[in-house]
């Protein structure tokens, strides 16, 4: 049946850019000409670095990423992958300037059908069935590069033969992977585990498709064996250390922006800043909000919805420490605290383990529980820490860095 629903969807979203496709004046169709017009010896520039034949072979070149309605850290890494790519047209099958705001203005956005569907976004998560057809019927004619950034679909698109597609791996897809831990708390997700088994298999299948992996982390590389059964490069988030400023550290309460998803564990915080008597601040929203909400009446701590990035680096520069309760793919946001001068406390797992110095940059507790937390809130001292230091660390994973490596990983995949 879900077979079935897909390959209805696949037939109902077919579309296709003609004006890839018989344009002339099309920039790849001019490059493609262009290729076809050289000797077979003259493929590599002789008087460049091993790269792509021909120089500005970027207008041949496309983006895609899983979905733009958002405004959280996937979306911001893609946001650095665009820049490093600035005349690639992006591909997506969902977009709401609304929320994504500055990150992508002035770009050519490419949505697909489902974008158009009243209140899409509101419900998108429940559309999952959906969207292998969605990607895998965007039209890549004429396009020689392809990269992809994604946590669940947009490694799954179809390329001409002869293209590369490298896509980077912000996670391997916690909804099907983790699935009792990312839906926790959700209605119907026994009703959903048949479904999501088929999505599971064209997960797999379809993380085979790119010439090339690259992970944001360690962490995810080793996911990425595990569940793939394919290698991964490994390319560390950027952090954009032009939106914080190192701040004073003058306030008592702690911090966190994070995504509101079950997996993320807040509730953790919750309960072991209430047991310190410490204030919590919460700045995000997502699917647990309301369950949130309800969860920290009557505590120490506040949910402040979704803030914009002038406030984020106030709070941010000012807090004792922000806080990381759950296991992270990367572990992007105690990289944003140190760069506002912040140490992080953490759970010692995932992510975190490669953007945390203990000791020097934030501190870790063992267990996913609130008593763990509490104990390690109770030891910790502001005082110790340099906020100099702390932006020092940041500055190592900076956004030049990142596309350069990035560049030169797309440049060196194989055909």
């Amino acid at each position: 049946m879900v077979r079935r629903r897909l390959c209805c969807a696949r037939r109902l979203s077919r579309f296709r850019h003609a004006r890839l496709g018989s344009d002339p004046q099309c920039p790849s169709r001019r490059l493609a000409a262009r290729r076809a017009s050289l000797p077979r010896k003259s493929k590599r520039c002789a008087c460049a670095p091993p790269c792509r034949a021909i120089s500005g072979y970027l207008n041949g070149t496309a983006l895609v990423h899983d979905y733009l309605n958002q405004r959280g850290g996937a979306e911001r890494v893609f946001a650095q992958i665009a820049r490093a790519f600035p005349d690639a047209p992006i591909y997506t099958a969902l977009y709401d300037p609304s929320v994504t705001g500055d990150l992508f203005r002035g770009r050519t956005i490419n949505v697909s059908p489902l974008g158009k569907l009243p209140a899409v976004n509101r419900y998108f998560r429940a559309l999952a069935p959906l969207y292998p057809a969605v990607f895998e019927a965007f039209d890549f004619s004429g396009y020689d590069t392809i990269v992809s950034s994604t946590t669940a679909w947009a490694k799954g698109v179809r390329v001409p033969a002869g293209a590369i597609h490298v896509s980077y791996v912000n996670t391997v897809s916690r909804f099907i992977f983790a699935y009792d831990e990312y839906t926790r708390g959700f209605a119907l997700r026994d009703l959903a585990r048949p479904i999501v088994g088929q999505l599971a298999r064209w997960d797999r299948e379809a993380a085979q498709r790119p010439t090339r992996l690259i992970a944001n982390s360690r962490n995810v590389a080793a996911r990425i064996r595990a569940h793939y059964g394919r290698d991964a490069e490994v390319l560390h988030c950027p952090v954009e250390l032009d939106r914080f400023t190192v701040g004073a550290g003058a306030g008592d309460y702690f911090f966190i922006a994070s995504r509101l998803l079950p997996y993320k564990r807040i509730e953790i915080a919750i309960d072991a800043c209430d047991a310190a008597g410490v204030p919590l601040l919460i700045a995000g929203s997502g699917p647990a909000e309301a369950a949130l909400q309800r969860h920290a009446r009557g505590t120490t701590t506040s949910l402040l919805g979704f803030i914009d990035d002038r406030r984020l680096n106030a709070l941010l520069g000012n807090a004792r420490a922000a806080i990381v309760p759950g296991e992270e793919d990367f572990g992007l946001a105690p990289l944003e605290a140190a760069a506002s001068g912040t140490p992080t406390i953490a759970l010692r797992a995932g992510g975190a383990l490669e953007t945390i110095r203990e000791h020097e940059t934030g501190e870790f507790f063992d267990q996913p529980a609130s008593a763990a937390l509490q104990q390690a809130i109770a030891r910790f001292d502001r005082s110790r820490y340099d906020p100099q230091a702390l932006r020092r660390h940041a500055e190592t994973f900076s956004p030049a860095a990142f596309t350069e490596r990035l560049r030169q990983l797309v440049a060196d995949a194989p055909r």
